[in-house]
């Protein structure tokens, strides 16, 4: 299964060359925060203030090294996928742009589309 995690393009530039992304995720949250694609839309709204390019890493779960719990939000029953470790890069399948139409939401991508297909 693709789960997707959102970062600025400037922090991909920063950890893509490395093993391992997310120590500093993890010394504030406990956890690197995830959604399904399906899900995703959900979270989106949280990202449409940060003006600098955004990217979405695509998360093949059954390359993850770390634990992945599903979690509940507290609210409509969604659960999330979180990461409890850091994340080993080459659990990373594709690196895609995160798409937004003239008012900043999220649009989703064509191959975004077929990763949720494949599943």
């Amino acid at each position: 299964m693709i789960i997707l995690h959102c970062l600025t393009q400037q922090e991909w530039e920063t950890v893509k060359k490395d093993k391992y992304y997310g120590k500093e995720l993890l010394d504030s949250s406990n956890f690197i925060h995830c959604a399904s694609i399906e899900d995703f839309w959900r979270v989106a709204p949280y990202f449409k203030e940060i003006k600098e390019p955004l990217l979405l890493l695509c998360i093949d779960t059954d390359k993850v090294e770390a634990e992945i719990k599903w979690e509940g939000d507290g609210n409509y029953g969604i659960e999330y996928p979180h990461i409890y470790g850091e994340l080993n890069l080459n659990a990373i399948v594709d690196v895609l742009p995160f798409l937004r139409d003239e008012h900043g939401d999220f649009l989703l991508s064509e191959e975004l589309r077929s990763y949720q297909v494949e599943k």
